[in-house]
């Protein structure tokens, strides 16, 4: 019998796991990331970490109103960064960059007057093992890479190579066409641009109120730069309940409901088909209840007889009443006193 009673909340309790399975698929919000590392579940998120402009008239809601800066050192540029947002300060005149994607720069670099993108606006934060990784592209151009000039440029020649090329001029007049068509495809090809990385680690240190970007290379082409960032927010926590689906909450008190009913109706008709019970005895373990109820309502009378005891308006009736015979004494008193006077005449 109670198997039976119990297999509703194992189903119940299935039906409730099976429903919050899904959740964990669903894609996390803008410059938020969930854990893909397989020593835990952790949620991380940035967006506290975003600079907004303040706007005109209104208080700003957020501390950060600035862009975060990096110094260069032996690299010889500082950089202006900002986090799954573009720069708070308005850059202009920006190389190799149309003049609509301005205000989507999100890294830069001024060297000689002149304003170098190194990646626009992204809020695809991701989770990479223990690292928070952010990456801006399309930056400003960079040109070809090294390697490939170098596979373009002129070998070397010693001089006797070039007496024997000088006599043999005539034969290398179909060379100059391939040169030609090797410039063409160079003048084709796309130019790479820049781009930025940012690795973010958990900062627990209780000191540091916001987060902080510092330099860390670029790559020999200098397209490619890399940064690390230090955050309280990088740091894994509860990923926040999502409107609309159930919580672990909702799913244990739908399971605590579902006992219950279980427990009562499975009681209700055990004891009205078993036992014969009728009225308030057919519930389960009624003689159980019914003395818990009459233990608290004797502890109510209790407690409010003695909180009766304790009412001003008591003493003031006890005071009138003691006040009352006093005076029936003296009246008493004096009557008697009287009558021994007339009898002493």
């Amino acid at each position: 019998m109670r198997a039976s009673l119990f297999s509703p909340v194992l189903v119940v309790g299935s039906f409730a796991a099976a429903k919050e399975a899904p959740s964990s698929t669903t894609h996390a919000p803008a410059c938020t990331a969930t854990a893909s590392s397989g020593t835990g579940g952790g949620f991380f998120d940035l967006r506290p970490d975003t600079a907004h402009a303040p706007e005109k008239g209104k208080q700003h809601k957020t501390g950060l109103a600035k862009d975060y800066h990096s110094r260069g050192y032996d690299y010889g540029k500082n950089f202006t960064l900002n986090i799954c947002a573009p720069v708070v300060d308005h850059v202009t005149e920006v190389v190799g960059v149309s003049k609509s994607q301005w205000a989507n720069v999100s890294a830069y670099y001024t060297s000689h007057g002149n304003v170098y993108s190194i990646g626009s606006a992204s809020m695809d934060l991701k989770s990479r093992g223990r690292k928070l990784v952010l990456q801006y592209t399309g930056g400003s151009p960079c040109g070809a890479s090294k390697s490939t000039r170098r596979s373009r440029s002129p070998p070397s020649h010693s001089t006797n190579d070039r007496r024997a090329n000088k006599e043999s001029s005539l034969t290398r007049q179909p060379h100059e066409v391939e040169t030609l068509k090797e410039d063409k495809e160079a003048k084709e090809e796309p130019s790479r641009r820049k781009s930025t990385t940012i690795s973010f680690l958990c900062d627990r240190d209780p000191t540091s109120s916001q987060a902080s970007i510092s330099f860390v290379g670029v790559d020999e082409d200098e397209c490619s730069y890399f940064f690390e960032g230090r955050s309280s927010h990088a740091c894994a926590q509860a990923e926040p309940h999502k409107p609309g689906s159930v919580g672990p909450g909702s799913v244990f008190g739908i399971i605590l409901v579902v006992a219950f009913l279980v427990y009562v109706l499975g009681g209700v008709f055990y004891n009205r088909a078993v036992t014969n019970a009728r009225g308030w005895r057919q519930l389960p373990n009624y003689s159980l209840w019914a003395g818990i109820w009459s233990f608290l309502s004797d502890m109510f009378v209790i407690a409010f007889s003695s909180c009766a005891r304790c009412l001003p308006g008591r003493r003031g009736y006890s005071h009138l009443g003691s006040s009352s015979r006093n005076r029936n004494s003296d009246a008493e008193n004096r009557l008697i006193d009287q009558l021994d006077e007339e009898w002493d005449d």
